[in-house]
Parts: structure tokens; C-alpha cells; sequence
């Protein structure tokens, strides 16, 4: 598989420059999970019948990926960014897309960040629309692992959190290095399985709310799976033993969060 080892040193990130802009492929990716994301949840609506219109969704939408995005970053320079103390006094340079004078983009989004970002979105909304928020997140539940596909595929292209070091004859070559696509793997865990999962399971739920619980586990499960073929991120290493890194700490945490919010799901059920 020689050229599939040496992609990288094939193919440029930077998908067209307009002027002075570097459009890269992570952004059309990025654009492309959160439309996607979308539409799947409009589909989903539509092939279950369930009582939502398309204006009421694009709204919601709009709410959450402000939330997503805000999160996103913030969560990224509070979790992984060694100069957090200058962003906390320097705010807006967290989204300054230039540096030196040159457009680089924004670099560096948590999943984990971007996941409070979509609670608070939500529950912003739920203030504003009297609307049965608990049936809209079973629907993200389901909508954004197939976003998160088109997300991690963008991380693959622009040749960042790369794998660890491996022989596997698959490999990805990166500075001398052949390292597993890791990126790939989480696509497929993080993406395609959590999605069959909740979209096989969403008819046997019992009650609104059990999915997008059963999401947060699922994909906190994927991810600290997924960890053990990624490389940690250089400016922290592993964060405990010596072998467990901060992205799968962190997917501990949403675990038990997720396995929380389910018992409480459950338990109003009954109460109710």
C-alpha cells in the first residue's frame, strides 16, 4: 500500500486560496458535518413522523452550532492549550484567525468543550421555545454522529491528531513516521457505530431523553477506545499511569455523566 502510507506527502490540506484566504479541507468538512448533521436529523423527523417542523429544527440547529462552536474553542484553550493564562487575559484572541499578520484560521477544537456548548445552546433555546426539548436531543442523538464522521475525516486531511506509531501495513507516514490513522478509526467508532446503535435502538426506547443519554455513553466508550491508537497531544502526554490521556479522562467523566443523566431520565419517568 505505497502511496496509501505516503498520502500526506500527496496531498496538500489547503483545498483553494481566495486572495489572500487558505480555504482548507477541515473547513469544508467542518461546514459538511454540520449540514449533514442537519439534515439527517430533518430525515430522521420525516421517516419517524414525529412532530417537528423543518423551520422549528433549522432554528434549534442555528442555536446549538453557535453553542458548538463557542464551546468548541474555549473548551480547546481551557483543556489543551499551554497558554491558557493569556487567552483567560486576552479573550478575543481565542478566535483571531490571523497570526502575524497572515490568516492561519482558528486551530484547536475540543469535543469534549464542544459538548457544553451544545447543553448550554440548548438550554438557551428551551428559554426562548416552548418546545419538548427532550425529544429534540434524542434526535441529535442520532443526527450527530453521522457530522462527526465528516468531522474526524476533516482531521484526517489537515494532518493533525495523528496517531501513535505503528507497523500495521495500513499506516500513515507522518514526518518520517508511520502512525496509524487514527482519525479514522474515530470516524468509523465514533460515527458509524454510535449512529447503528441508537438508530436500531431508537424504536425500543421508553421514554424521550433515553438516547441522547445512551449517545453520550456510547460515544465516550468509542472515544476512550479510540484514544489508545492516537497520539496524545504533545503539550500534555498521558495524564495518569502513563498510559491514559487527557481525551480519555475526560470520556470517563461524560460516561459517568451519561450513565447519571439516564438513572435521572428513568427515575422522572417513574416519578411521572
Amino acid at each position: 500500500m505505497p502511496f496509501w502510507n505516503h498520502i500526506y506527502e500527496h496531498f496538500n490540506p489547503v483545498a483553494f486560496s481566495i486572495g489572500p484566504f487558505a480555504i482548507h479541507w477541515y473547513g469544508i468538512m467542518y461546514i459538511l458535518a454540520l449540514l449533514s448533521a442537519l439534515y439527517a436529523a430533518k430525515w430522521i423527523v420525516q421517516k419517524d413522523h414525529l412532530n417537528y417542523s423543518n423551520v422549528l429544527l433549522d432554528n434549534y440547529f442555528i442555536w446549538i452550532e453557535i453553542g458548538i462552536i463557542l464551546g468548541a474553542r474555549i473548551g480547546y484553550i481551557l483543556f489543551y492549550d499551554p497558554h491558557v493564562d493569556y487567552y483567560l487575559a486576552h479573550p478575543w484572541q481565542m478566535f483571531n484567525p490571523f497570526m502575524d499578520g497572515t490568516f492561519v484560521g482558528i486551530r484547536g477544537m475540543s469535543y469534549h468543550g464542544a459538548i457544553v456548548g451544545f447543553v448550554l445552546g440548548t438550554w438557551f433555546f428551551k428559554l426562548r421555545h416552548d418546545v419538548n426539548v427532550w425529544g429534540l436531543l434524542d434526535i441529535v442523538a442520532l443526527s450527530v454522529p453521522v457530522g462527526y464522521i465528516f468531522g474526524r475525516i476533516g482531521n484526517f486531511l489537515n494532518q493533525e491528531l495523528v496517531g501513535r506509531p505503528t507497523d500495521v501495513a495500513w499506516g500513515i507516514y507522518v514526518d518520517g513516521v508511520l502512525r496509524h490513522p487514527s482519525q479514522l478509526y474515530e470516524a468509523f467508532l465514533e460515527g458509524v457505530v454510535v449512529f447503528i446503535i441508537l438508530f436500531f435502538y431508537r424504536k425500543k426506547k421508553k421514554v424521550e431523553g433515553e438516547l441522547v443519554a445512551l449517545y453520550g455513553f456510547f460515544y465516550a466508550v468509542a472515544r476512550f477506545l479510540a484514544e489508545f491508537f492516537r497520539e496524545p497531544d504533545f503539550q500534555i502526554g498521558f495524564v495518569y499511569g502513563g498510559w491514559m490521556s487527557k481525551g480519555q479522562a475526560l470520556s470517563i467523566l461524560m460516561a459517568l455523566v451519561s450513565l447519571i443523566l439516564y438513572l435521572f431520565i428513568k427515575k422522572r419517568t417513574k416519578k411521572g
